[in-house]
Formats: C-alpha cells, structure tokens, sequence
C-alpha cells in the first residue's frame, strides 16, 4: 500500500519549475498553496526539493477552475477533497469583494504599507491572470471613475503609479533574466493621462512568458519602426486607459501598421471604448482584459 501523500515507484514526478510551466502558476504561489493551505502534497527528495506527480498537476489545474470562479483559496481545499460523486454546492465567493474595498481604501487614504500587503498577498497566493482580473483591472476601473471630479485625484493616481512602477519593474527585472518567449514592447499611446494600465499590461505580459520592453512615456510614431529593429521585438502593445482623439485612432495607428515589419496590438479601456475604429486596419484591438490580450497577441506573433 503507498503511503497517503507518497506516490509509487515508476510515477513520473516532475520539479517545481516543469510544474510552473505546465500550469501556470509560480513556484512562489505553488509554495503557499503547499504551506499555508495544505492545497498539494509533492513528494521531497533527500534535500528537500519538491517533486509533482502528474495527479498534483491535475490538482493544480482544479484549484485553478475554482479560484477563476472567484472562490477564495482559503475555501478550495474542502472543495476539492470532496469525493467526485459528492454534489458540489456553490461557494460564496466575496473574498474578492472585500479585497477590492481594501485596496480602494488604501489608495485613497494614500496607505502604501497596506497597497504592499494586498499586492504582495493576493500575488502569492494567486496567479497573475486572476489578481489582475478579479482585484487589480476593477479597482483600476472604479478609481477612474471616482477620479473624474474627486478631490485628490491626481495625487493618488501619482502615488499609485509610483508604488505599482517600482514593484512591477522589480517583477519585471527578474522575469526578463529568466524569460524565454519573444520580446514585447510595450508603450503608451499619445497624451495618456497616466500609467496604470500599461503598468498592469507589462505584468501581464511578464507573466505570460514575454521580455518586456516597457516605455513608460510615449514614443514618437516615427521612431517606433526603430525601436521594433533595434530593440529586436517580435510585437508592439499600444496601451492607454482612455479613448484618443478620432485622428489618432482612425489615420495614424493604421498607418504606423503598414510600416511595422511585426504586429501591432492596442489594449485597455481604449481598445474596448473604439472598438469599430480599426476594423479594416492591421491594429489588432485586444481589449481591455489584459491577461486575454496577451493571450490574443501570441497566435499573431507566430503567424507574423
């Protein structure tokens, strides 16, 4: 008889960075998961490293289902270890709701000590794509429209920009060292008020295996084409939180296209606020679901 947890003999076991790899999910996430929840139980070799079997990677892939759901992870566990046949009730999924509220309050009251805690937290403990979709591009579309008349507004864009510039290019600093997917660049369009939305864009493309390429502040049309040769960039992301003026979306991005020898993408809320723009153009419009655009973007760069 195997002993609970252990696997037999002539099981495929794989280390953690194959596992990280085949799911998607960090090895950082994969250790809390381990630790803090009893999510997965990988067998150690004699100096301690972790090895899967290919039933912890279809466990992996569970906890995944749930959590796109919206359950928290701390309720995942008596969700899975349900038998299969055992009837599954919904779970109440309000962990995001309130991690939401925090992260409001705490860019509102200008909290950067809380802002740390729920940005280191919720990213060891869930993939990127889900932090980005169920906590980080709602606050980021609910603050947009608290700021329009809010006093105080231009400050705490500032200093969110500036806490999300630091931990997302020391995120991004490391992934490049150790990415092996094509080079992205990534830049805003013209007269962006801010630089949220290409912030969280370059975490999504990070994670999604991309070298980032990432222009905090506006290139000349003209100097792009450049920029895609020198910088050997398989892609170009234009991204902006707001729509442009009708000249720039309808005139000037089809015809910078024309002269890019790689794809040239646009994502955001402009992407999904000028959808009918670009139709008949060679922008791909992405939207403004970031991990989905990066996702849209790849099968454009192998055909390209």
């Amino acid at each position: 008889m195997t002993e609970k947890g252990a696997h037999p003999a002539d099981t495929p076991l794989y280390p953690i960075r194959e596992v990280s790899r085949i799911t998607g999910v960090n090895s950082v996430t994969l250790r809390a998961w381990e630790r803090r929840y009893g999510l997965i139980r990988p067998k150690r070799t004699p100096k301690g490293h972790r090895l899967y079997a290919r039933e912890d990677i279809e466990r992996v892939e569970r906890i995944l289902q749930w959590l796109s759901r919206g359950v928290p992870v701390s309720q995942v566990k008596e969700l899975i270890d349900q038998p299969q046949s055992a009837p599954v009730s919904e779970p109440v999924s309000g962990d995001w709701t309130s991690q939401q509220r925090q992260l409001m309050a705490a860019i509102e009251a200008l909290d950067q000590g809380q802002m740390e805690t729920l940005f280191t937290q919720s990213l060891a403990l869930y993939p990127v794509a889900i932090c980005l979709a169920e906590l980080w591009q709602p606050v980021l579309r609910e603050l947009e429209e608290h700021w329009t008349d809010q006093l105080g507004a231009a400050l705490q864009r500032r200093c969110l920009e500036s806490f999300l510039r630091t931990r997302i290019g020391i995120r991004l600093y490391h992934a490049n060292r150790l990415a092996k997917g094509p080079v992205l660049l990534i830049a805003p369009l013209p007269d962006d008020p801010g630089t949220l939305w290409l912030l969280l864009a370059a975490l999504a493309a990070s994670d999604a295996g991309y070298q980032v390429q990432l222009m905090d502040s506006a290139l000349p049309f003209g100097e792009l084409p450049l920029a895609i040769e020198r910088l050997h960039a398989a892609a170009l992301i234009l991204v902006s939180g707001r729509a442009e003026r009708a000249d720039l979306i309808r005139r000037q991005l089809p015809r910078l296209a024309e002269q890019l020898d790689a794809p040239l993408g646009l994502c955001g809320p402009v992407a999904r606020i000028r959808n009918g723009d670009l139709a008949d153009s060679l922008v791909e419009l992405l939207g403004d679901d970031l991990p989905l655009a990066m996702a849209r973007m790849r099968p454009l760069i192998l055909d390209h």
